[in-house]
């Protein structure tokens, strides 16, 4: 799936990337040219309503939450400009509220992090309302388990005392989860 030959983009191959992960931003930029799209990256809400304003793209992977807010607002200003845009919503934050909104003001997709440039591909191109087909490799439920509860210990500065009230768990338990591995 890696040749742009094989794929049915249109003629317009226009695809903003919205994300303020640095790396993840740069490896997505570059497997999505490799599958022929025309890329334009933003790392915060305000660029990426800058872009969607001036040049709205065909296409664009919005990350849900940015450090100067919503990516929502983006998915918003790319569909006053232009109906036809495909957009896909990736968040490491998955809910259904979340995916219930972001559906209703214009996304095509929600995708849970980590995904990768096939999944994401596919869920832009896909013109049916058929659901894709199940990941590969999905994540274990105890990874999944896991990757929240060490997001949400990152986002209280790492400290074990707030994140087990957010948790609503006992620190202790905390604590000892935080000290294993991480889950396959």
């Amino acid at each position: 799936m890696s040749e742009a030959v094989e794929l049915d983009i249109g003629e317009d191959k226009s695809l903003l990337l919205l994300d303020d992960d640095e790396p993840f931003l740069k490896r997505l930029a570059r497997a999505m040219e490799k599958r022929g799209f025309s890329v334009e990256t933003a790392d915060s809400v305000a660029a990426g309503r800058a872009i969607a304003t001036a040049r709205p793209p065909a296409y664009a992977v919005v990350d849900l939450r940015l450090g100067d807010g919503n990516g929502l607002d983006v998915v918003e200003a790319i569909h006053e400009r232009r109906q036809d845009a495909r957009v896909v919503v990736l968040t490491g934050y998955g809910a259904i509220a979340t995916a219930v909104a972001a559906v209703k003001i214009g996304a095509n997709d929600y995708l849970s992090k980590p995904a990768d440039a096939d999944d994401i591909t596919k869920a832009l191109l896909n013109r049916g309302d058929e659901l894709p087909p199940p990941p590969e490799n999905p994540m274990s439920a105890d990874r999944v388990r896991w990757e929240h509860i060490q997001r949400v210990y990152e986002q209280c500065d790492r400290n074990v005392s707030e994140t087990a009230r957010r948790l609503n768990m006992h620190r202790r338990t905390l604590q000892r989860i935080l000290a294993k591995r991480s889950p396959k």
